[in-house]
């Protein structure tokens, strides 16, 4: 946690001290802050759960879309479309997290965040209410550094003409939006079926993958990404030296999310659990992808490869 703190502030100070985004910077702290401090920070410290995360963070994802649009130098079809992302994005999700606190969904805790206290445990920690806290804010640092970059670095390109790059980057991210939204479609579905309560999700896209939906997050990403990669080389004309830093810390946005997705809160943290619950997850395991989707493997396939 302290080597992402660290990591964060690093990105959150090239970000103060290029005058152009200071005032987005110091505005945008402060809302995360705000939002991570009401919708996450309280009820972890009344009900002892996390998983107000989940509220916090796409509300966060939707403020940065405002702001950009606050502080746009000049709102071009690019800073609106960026804009627009963030803001269905975290619209998306933040809709999705109040529903399921509305129907109970938020009375006990996330797998994802009961898999943090194990990771606690092993490392000594003694005040889960503390542990909690610094939890919670590391996220709202990842929203306030890296995850704002996108926004801030398509607001300032001032270039009226879209490149390739940005083409195809859009077109990847709506594809990767429509798989997130369909997968997640799909596992709620399953779910609902009552005989399903204990069975595998392996139903259309799981089939090919047991995270289908972290997968599409991921490149969802990825695909923004992409497309801010045009405005990093329209500012490397006018500074390289920012450009250049900007270039490395939009980069590890990828690193940061894949490891969220997969290590952190995501894949492997939910399958600890999945495989004590549904007694045919392992089979699913053996025969499906974790993460990347590919076609199944059959019985056969799963013998040699053991």
């Amino acid at each position: 946690m302290i080597r992402s703190y660290f990591l964060y502030m690093l990105c959150f100070a090239a970000i103060l001290l290029n005058a152009q985004f200071f005032n987005f910077a110091v505005t945008n702290f402060a809302v995360q802050i705000l939002i991570f401090f009401l919708f996450a920070s309280i009820p972890a410290l009344k009900t002892k759960r996390m998983s107000y995360v989940d509220i916090a963070w796409p509300l966060g994802l939707v403020a940065i879309g405002l702001l950009g649009f606050a502080f746009a130098p000049k709102l071009t079809f690019r800073a609106i479309a960026i804009n627009l992302v963030y803001l269905t994005m975290g619209s998306r999700m933040a809709l999705g997290a109040l529903f399921l606190w509305k129907n109970g969904g938020f009375k006990k805790e996330f797998p994802r965040y009961q898999y943090q206290r194990l990771r606690w445990k092993k490392k000594a920690y003694t005040n889960e209410n503390i542990a909690m806290q610094i939890e919670i804010y590391v996220q709202a640092f990842a929203n306030c550094s890296f995850l704002a970059l996108p926004v801030l670095i398509q607001g300032a390109n001032k270039n009226l003409e879209l490149s390739w790059l940005e083409a195809i980057g859009y077109c990847l991210w709506l594809f990767f939006f429509l798989m997130e939204s369909l997968a997640d479609h799909q596992k709620l579905k399953f779910q609902m079926n009552k005989d399903n309560r204990k069975a595998v999700c392996d139903v259309g896209l799981w089939k090919y993958s047991r995270h289908p939906n972290y997968f599409a997050e991921w490149m969802v990403w990825n695909s923004i990404i992409l497309a801010t990669l045009a405005s990093i080389f329209e500012m490397y004309k006018v500074s390289n030296t920012w450009a250049i830093v900007y270039l490395f810390a939009l980069l590890l946005i990828s690193t940061i999310m894949y490891q969220c997705l997969v290590h952190y809160t995501g894949a492997k943290p939910s399958e600890y659990y999945s495989q004590q619950k549904r007694p045919e997850y392992k089979e699913y395991m053996k025969r499906t992808n974790m993460f990347f989707p590919w076609f199944p493997r059959s019985a056969l396939q799963t013998v040699q490869n053991t």
